[in-house]
């Protein structure tokens, strides 16, 4: 399959593989695809870790790495020094009791040890450039932004590494700032996508969005097969990014609850919430976002803050298995996954169903 997008980036097959999972990323890349690993999670010494592996595990093919660089979010006026206390000092008290007031009813233990948490992550322009600057210090292929327009001098950095750049957009006004400031590839992202995810629908989205701009566009949100693939391409997309499809992979670290949550679902079990981030994002549904809409809930705070104020929670949540509290970032395509597979077997059938389905497309019109 070649593309402009398989010609850029040295790839065989344009079939990206968004991950935190480090094993995923790199069975993925050396099946021909190209893995993405998300940073989010990772300090920056973590991350080095985790790229020296997959640099020694991906036999030489190229890979990616994600951050969220987010447009807007609370406190963006604030430096270094001191960011997480005074953040910290902006979620109201009461938001605290609802938390906690919530696991109490559901007999959720608090967490044992004293553990220190990961309570602000990446979710900001400050401490997402130091997982750039480590991500550039690795041999990367591609830097991939997930929230909003990358910042113009962090495109800069990476094209003078010689590290193309890919950024999510579910708007076709979106995808335009994305190219204004240099990105080399559009992820068109439709509402079928786990995580963060707008309001229009893949089928809708991706042609707005391939009209719009003039750079390679990727077609996302409800992607899981060859089929899928087909129409993402007929849509005018060079290629697909995919997510929820390797949350259950061999290779996939994802938590043993969340797993057979997913196996089971249905793709009406999925909702958009922001009580994961305060950013709306596709989550698993269950009785934790629907706490988040009932009349008692005090709503959600604004990012980074919402994921401060819950991230022990959620801690708490998965040590003690309360399956009715554990959510986690899903997509629709969640609806279709029933069996663990390989990421190579994976990548290798959506391979092959797309040749079938571009075949049997070309008999209808008699080529």
């Amino acid at each position: 399959m070649r593309t402009r997008v398989t010609d850029m980036l040295g790839i065989e097959f344009p079939i990206f593989a968004f991950s935190h999972c480090r094993d995923v990323v790199a069975a993925v890349s050396r099946a021909g695809g190209m893995g993405v690993l998300g940073a989010l999670y990772f300090t920056p010494e973590e991350l080095e870790v985790e790229l020296k592996w997959i640099d020694e595990h991906v036999d030489g093919r190229p890979y990616g790495v994600d951050v969220v660089m987010p447009a807007s979010y609370a406190g963006a006026e604030f430096g270094a020094e001191d960011l997480v206390g005074r953040l910290q000092a902006m979620i109201p008290e009461g938001h605290r009791r609802f938390v906690e007031d919530l696991l109490e009813r559901h007999g959720v233990p608090p967490l044992s040890g004293g553990e220190p948490g990961k309570v602000l992550l990446g979710w900001t322009d400050v401490t997402a450039r130091p997982q750039v600057e480590v991500a550039l210090r690795h041999p990367i292929a591609l830097l991939a932004n997930a929230l909003g327009p990358p910042p113009a001098d962090v495109v800069k950095l990476a094209h003078e590494h010689g590290v193309k750049v890919a950024a999510l957009a579910s708007t076709p006004r979106h995808a335009i700032k994305q190219v204004e400031v240099g990105v080399d590839i559009v992820v068109a992202q439709g509402t079928e996508a786990g995580g963060h995810t707008g309001e229009i629908t893949t089928m809708v989205l991706v042609p707005q969005v391939v009209d719009a701009v003039d750079v390679p566009v990727l077609a996302a949100g409800g992607i899981g097969d060859g089929r899928q693939m087909a129409a993402g391409m007929a849509l005018g997309a060079e290629g697909v990014w995919t997510g929820s499809i390797w949350l259950t992979v061999e290779e996939a670290d994802t938590p043993e609850l969340a797993r057979r949550r997913i196996l089971q679902a249905t793709s009406r079990d999925t909702v958009r919430s922001r009580s994961w981030t305060g950013k709306p994002a596709r989550l698993l549904k269950n009785e934790w976002t629907d706490a988040w809409e009932s009349p008692g809930s005090p709503g959600t705070l604004p990012m980074p803050l919402q994921f401060m104020l819950v991230s022990d929670a959620l801690r708490r949540i998965g040590r003690s298995e309360a399956a009715e509290l554990a959510t986690f970032p899903a997509g629709q395509i969640i609806g279709t996954m029933n069996q663990v597979k390989s990421a190579k077997d994976v990548v290798f059938e959506m391979v092959s169903e797309y040749a079938e389905t571009m075949e049997r497309l070309g008999r209808l019109t008699g080529e």
